[in-house]
């Protein structure tokens, strides 16, 4: 079976590997461009990229998928199969018909729960205990084709979206090559979405990441978790920006919305009269470090509010 791969970020180097590893002959793979990164916004490959050309996979960077050139190229490719692992493009339907047993995709939420580009950070801004992996293959809709497997994980109450991307990215491979195998063996079945139960999850923004301390501890506490990787939830401190990547829930204090109500723990009250501790914290101007350092350089008054 012919495979051509197409991803981009760390997500989906797992799966790509997991292909290797398994030596699943791969024609290629499918790529984002270099962007740059960086102070010197210098080109970088992405994670996929690399590792393909670890292992000697043609690699294939078009701009768009929507021209002849990028279709003549997948057709020349002979795929049977095309695997799709956030690889950030939408496929035109020639390219979804173009292999005999279709594109399969890799996504990582429990459909129809979740489509969209951000399932794993709207998971934990949305308070879920549970989440996970399904493959399905594809369709001209966003993320609405036929389910195929499932895998479930249960989220941490302090986890934070980063780690639970790591642990659904492995898990997402484990997956993947149970999907592989039915397929090979005739025996996968699959399974239409609900609509009625679809819910969406929109990209991120910068615009969301600033601390509403009025709302619930649980509120408060799972926008930091959600946001840790990217924008940041963050808020301020005499005027300058604080950035939040870790968090928890304390019951026994209380206080005002955004009131520091301990200085040796960075402990702050919110709108439900619990608190959030900051666990994890970058003040502008200065470098990421628990909430501990911090507070042994910094020091913040108790009655203080966080704006």
């Amino acid at each position: 079976m012919n495979i051509v791969f197409m991803g981009t970020p760390d997500f989906a180097v797992p799966c790509l590997q997991a292909l290797i590893d398994k030596k699943y002959p791969i024609a290629g793979v499918f790529t984002q461009p270099d962007k740059p990164k960086g102070r010197g916004y210098k080109l970088t490959p992405p994670p996929v990229k690399e590792l393909a050309l670890t292992h000697d996979i043609p690699v294939f960077q078009p701009k768009s998928l929507k021209n002849v050139e990028a279709f003549d190229i997948l057709k020349s490719l002979q795929p049977d199969l095309i695997i799709v692992v956030a690889y950030g493009k939408i496929l035109p339907l020639p390219i979804l018909e173009l292999p005999s047993h279709g594109c399969i995709n890799v996504h990582a939420s429990l459909l129809p729960k979740y489509r969209g580009a951000g399932p794993v950070q709207w998971s934990v801004l949305n308070g879920e205990t549970t989440t996970g992996v399904t493959t399905m293959f594809m369709a001209e809709g966003i993320d609405t084709g036929d389910m195929l497997l499932k895998g479930e994980l249960a989220i941490g109450e302090n986890e934070t979206a980063s780690e639970l991307h790591d642990r659904l990215s492995v898990l997402g491979a484990n997956i993947l090559l149970k999907t592989l195998v039915e397929l090979e063996k005739g025996t996968l079945k699959k399974q239409s979405q609900d609509d009625n139960c679809a819910t969406y999850a929109p990209m991120l923004s910068k615009e969301m990441s600033l601390i509403d301390f009025t709302k619930p501890a649980q509120q408060v506490h799972n926008l930091i978790r959600g946001l840790s990787s990217w924008p940041c939830a963050h808020s301020f401190l005499e005027s300058k920006q604080l950035k939040v990547y870790k968090s928890q829930i304390i019951d026994n204090y209380h206080g005002k919305p955004g009131e520091i109500l301990d200085n040796k723990r960075f402990i702050v009250g919110t709108g439900d009269g619990k608190a959030v501790e900051l666990l994890e914290v970058q003040l502008q101007g200065s470098k990421r470090m628990n909430s501990k350092d911090f507070l042994h350089g910094k020091k913040i008054e108790i009655g203080s509010l966080l704006k």
